[in-house]
């Protein structure tokens, strides 16, 4: 790039304004706004900020693609290829059990959903009970994870009814989305096959069907990531209005998915810069010029990690002292490479994808470096690839610096799939460089080899799922949940915010223990069909004795009755018991009794002056 072609910035009063919207946008974010105020802004307007975005995002894609979509013939579509696509999206569907594989995220996630989709305000439901048949969340928390995946799940929400499984059926949805957008990046860099054959790769890769299935933002992460991808090659060739807009809204909503995949806005920007350079003026739109202020909520809400230290997370590996750290590289690349090299059966990976992706990335960083010299005579999806390599580059070393960056992680391994789209694409973009169709078609081969040797055992047994004890506990609430005739039951689990976003009364222990007299007092009043608890033991080898995990012990003046246990993992016992009684030392101050007939007074304004004294006091003794 030539510094003095780039003079016609200056004259250019919408780029001005742009930097303006840019600035206040920077100081209301960092500086104006103070923390608690700051999660206060979001929780109230988060929802408007997705929405307003979300609709520029489809409306500049309706713009851009109006007149490709409108030529569309179904006798001229490529059904082979469609056919290919269905095929690999069902493989990825149906060999893993639907549920929620990340417990704590997919939870935060979906209870954020909920709030947006009843109240359109930007929540965590903590406290939620059932009140005369109608589900009220009382109380609730912002969550530190980005927005975009709980709006899109309200929005569902929206169309079909709330339901927790809802979280399925989207990701369901963005599994054929992500493998069709995956197999127009592979003909736009390799042709034909070259689609057929990023398809494929993702076909046989076991860690995005537990993903596909999963209620997490992942899949949604690496759809975005990709889309951005293929909007930068699309802008670089039109180079008009409608496009920059559908490219800007794409990286927008990218940062509002996961943490990091921010960091995919320095290409994008590197690229439009480029494409300006090229045509010696400035493309721009109204919408992009009011973009950064839709970004606004981003920084606001990462004032969580300022207000709570817990959010990073650190109490979970406490040997370390800091998120990043340089002196994380070379044990998380340790772990990075026993994770691409382990046995299907161990980690949920694909050997032909780790095998052919490494041997690509050498090829694909030097193909980077010598057309970096010649950008200005390469195809767009050319530039865009080489462009847009430094936001892969960029993550997967952010990802190495991290006090958690451990790929063979169960809880970590999902935070590879980025790095697994980034080998995807290097094979593709290095493909053409072996044009010989014979070789080609052996890759294609190898592939789909790989789907049915590899990925489908691997999937079928999913053995590398049952390490993962938090999410197989998870399922096993769900099953008692759609095993109850009725939901007027209350529950008391540490993790309560699965039974609220299930529509369940709960609370957790601790706070069960604050508040026994409210306890005796739904006891006393039938006002709960039952009161479950929920605990996890861990036995002894030694010896055999069972002890109650930390923070699920009630104490001695709770009296439980055991009703459903499972041993799920070697040395722990998961059991379901009911609450039978509540004592006081040695006296028993509540315990489930037969309804007494009582007398009810004639006079009508006695009985409503009774009712809604006692509405009031149950309001209050909610758990």
């Amino acid at each position: 790039m030539n510094p003095n072609g780039f003079s016609f910035l200056i004259a250019d009063k919408r780029l001005w304004l742009f930097l303006l919207a840019g600035l206040l946008a920077v100081v209301l974010g960092f500086f104006a706004i103070p923390g608690v105020a700051a999660i206060f802004f979001v929780s109230n307007t988060g929802y408007w900020f997705e929405l307003a975005a979300f609709t520029a995002f489809v409306w500049a894609l309706w713009y851009a693609f109006r007149a490709e979509l409108l030529a569309l013939r179904w006798g001229k579509l490529d059904w082979t290829t469609w056919a290919i696509i269905a095929a690999s999206g069902t493989v990825l569907l149906v060999h893993e059990s639907f549920g929620f594989k990340i417990v704590m995220d997919e939870l935060m996630l979906l209870g954020t959903s909920m709030s947006m989709h009843f109240d359109k305000t930007v929540l965590t439901p903590v406290r939620g009970n059932d009140i005369q048949g109608a589900f009220v969340v009382l109380d609730g928390m912002m969550d530190k994870r980005p927005l975009f995946f709980p709006f899109l799940l309200s929005l569902l929400h929206d169309l079909t009814g709330y339901r927790p499984a809802n979280a399925f059926v989207l990701n369901g949805i963005l599994t054929f989305v992500f493998l069709a957008l995956v197999n127009l990046c592979g003909r736009l860099l390799a042709g034909r096959r070259g689609g057929w054959l990023g398809v494929l790769l993702f076909a046989g890769l076991p860690l995005l069907g537990q993903n596909a299935t999963g209620g997490g933002f992942e899949l949604l992460n690496m759809l975005m990531i990709l889309a951005t991808l293929l909007l930068c090659m699309r802008f670089a060739g039109k180079r008009d209005e409608v496009s920059l807009t559908a490219l800007v809204y794409s990286t927008l909503l990218l940062g509002q998915t996961r943490y990091e995949s921010l960091i995919y806005v320095l290409p994008v920007a590197i690229l439009i810069l480029w494409v300006w350079s090229q045509e010696k003026r400035v493309i721009l739109s109204w919408p992009v010029i009011l973009a950064p202020l839709l970004l606004l909520p981003y920084p606001l809400q990462h004032r969580i990690f300022e207000l709570r230290a817990s959010a990073w997370q650190m109490a979970s590996k406490p040997e370390y002292d800091a998120p990043f750290s340089f002196s994380f590289v070379p044990e998380n690349l340790a772990h990075a490479e026993s994770f691409f090299f382990s046995k299907p059966t161990d980690q949920p990976i694909s050997p032909v994808l780790s095998i052919l992706g490494w041997i690509a990335i050498p090829f694909f960083l030097l193909f980077v470096v010598k057309r970096l010299k010649t950008l200005r005579t390469e195809t767009p999806a050319v530039v865009a690839s080489v462009i847009f390599s430094l936001g892969f580059i960029g993550q997967f070393l952010l990802m190495m610096c991290y006090f958690w960056g451990k790929f063979d992680d169960p809880i970590i391994r999902r935070l590879s799939l980025p790095t697994q789209l980034w080998l995807v694409v290097a094979v593709l973009t290095v493909l053409p460089q072996f044009a010989a169709a014979g070789f080609q078609r052996f890759l294609i081969g190898v592939a789909a080899f790989g789907v049915v040797a590899s990925g489908v055992p691997s999937m079928a047994a999913h053995a590398y799922t049952q390490e993962y004890l938090p999410g197989r506990e998870i399922a096993w609430r769900r099953q008692f949940i759609a095993d109850q005739p009725r939901k007027d039951y209350l529950m008391i689990d540490n993790d309560s915010i699965m039974w609220i976003s299930h529509q369940i009364s709960a609370t957790s222990v601790t706070e069960a223990i604050r508040r026994r007299d409210a306890l005796v007092f739904h006891l006393r009043n039938h006002t709960f069909s039952t009161i479950y608890v929920f605990q996890r033991f861990n036995v002894d080898p030694e010896t055999g004795r069972m002890t109650l995990r930390d923070g699920d012990d009630l104490g001695p003046n709770f009296v439980l009755e055991p009703v459903r246990e499972e041993r799920m993992q070697f040395l722990t016992l998961t059991r379901m018991s009911r609450l039978v009684a509540v004592k006081d030392g040695k006296e028993v101050v509540a315990w489930p009794q037969p309804a007494k007939e009582v007398t009810v007074p004639k006079d009508r304004a006695e009985i409503e002056r009774l009712r809604k004294e006692y509405l009031e006091n149950f309001i209050k003794q909610l758990p």
